[in-house]
């Protein structure tokens, strides 16, 4: 859908200071259709990188290759792009149906057309009550769900935001989290940056990590979870309390008549049968895989 090249952005800062180097070298891909996280910490070159492939601001070296699906030039592409930035300017004179006309003039939507896809995303995001007031009247979720509005209004194929979940309470990043699985579902292509690890693993199927401006990892959820995955297993039994196991134990612990107990692999089979042998229930087997938050503050360390 869309590819950073070898992206580079070193910013000079004066004569007397050494140049910031923002990215250094990026390349990756986002694949049509997919839901992908962008990870990284403060400073990491996350918004820069959206910067550069939106035109704000141009790459030291390196290009972004747009596909054909999104238009013959980047600014057909752009045309089929929606986007939210971390901190968006919203007009605070304007009521909310008004700003919405106005960003869907710039996009060439019709008005018939706006005014349906308005009302449709309006109800989704539980605004639709106040597109009659001035926007300086919104809360700042209010101001998110509007600025989500009016990014996806023109029904783009690639929808980019940058810290969509920020600032909103525990509902709204459900609600929020929500609508970007709806028009994902849709076919639209979905990339968006946070700080929550856990959001991208509960949503995304693809996963960018950036460290120090450079590219950590990009690829598939699944394909980085197995990568890490542990070589040790999960063994649950039904047992009576003061069971003893002559299996060699990472951790064990009883709680309720079941016992949990963590073994490396190759003493799974032996502990299977050592219990089985004592008449205790075998209740599951699973293997102790990392989380991607344990996964990705390894990958910063």
């Amino acid at each position: 859908m869309v590819s950073w090249e070898n992206v580079t952005k070193v910013f000079a800062t004066d004569l007397l200071k050494s140049a910031v180097v923002a990215l250094d070298d990026v390349s990756f891909s986002l694949r049509e259709g997919s839901m992908t996280g962008y990870l990284g910490a403060n400073g990491a070159g996350k918004t820069t990188s959206l910067k550069i492939a939106l035109g704000f601001t141009a790459a030291s070296k390196g290009k972004i290759r747009f596909s054909p699906v999104l238009g013959a030039s980047p600014k057909e592409a752009l045309a089929r792009t929606g986007f939210l930035p971390e901190r968006p300017y919203f007009y605070p004179h304007l009521t909310g149906g008004e700003f919405s006309d106005y960003m869907g003039a710039l996009s060439g939507v019709p008005r018939t057309s706006l005014t349906k896809r308005r009302q449709h995303l309006a109800e989704r995001l539980k605004i639709d009550h106040a597109l009659n007031r001035p926007l300086r009247t919104y809360s700042k979720g209010m101001l998110q769900r509007m600025g989500f509005l009016v990014a996806v209004q023109h029904d783009p194929a690639l929808v980019i935001l940058d810290e969509p979940l920020s600032g909103l309470d525990p509902v709204g990043r459900k609600e929020f989290k929500d609508m970007m699985g709806e028009i994902n579902r849709q076919g639209k292509t979905v990339f968006f940056s946070t700080h929550v690890v856990s959001d991208v693993e509960e949503t995304c199927d693809e996963v960018v990590f950036l460290r120090q401006g450079k590219l950590a990892f990009s690829g598939g959820v699944a394909d980085l979870m197995a990568r890490h995955a542990s070589r040790r297993f999960r063994v649950v039994l039904a047992a009576s309390p003061d069971a003893c196991w002559d299996t060699p134990t990472v951790s064990s612990l009883y709680h309720a008549g079941v016992w949990t107990l963590v073994v490396e692999d190759a003493y799974r089979e032996g502990l299977v049968r050592e219990a089985v042998g004592a008449g205790a229930g075998l209740l599951g087997v699973s293997p102790e895989g990392a989380s991607l938050e344990e996964i990705f503050y390894g990958l910063q360390s």
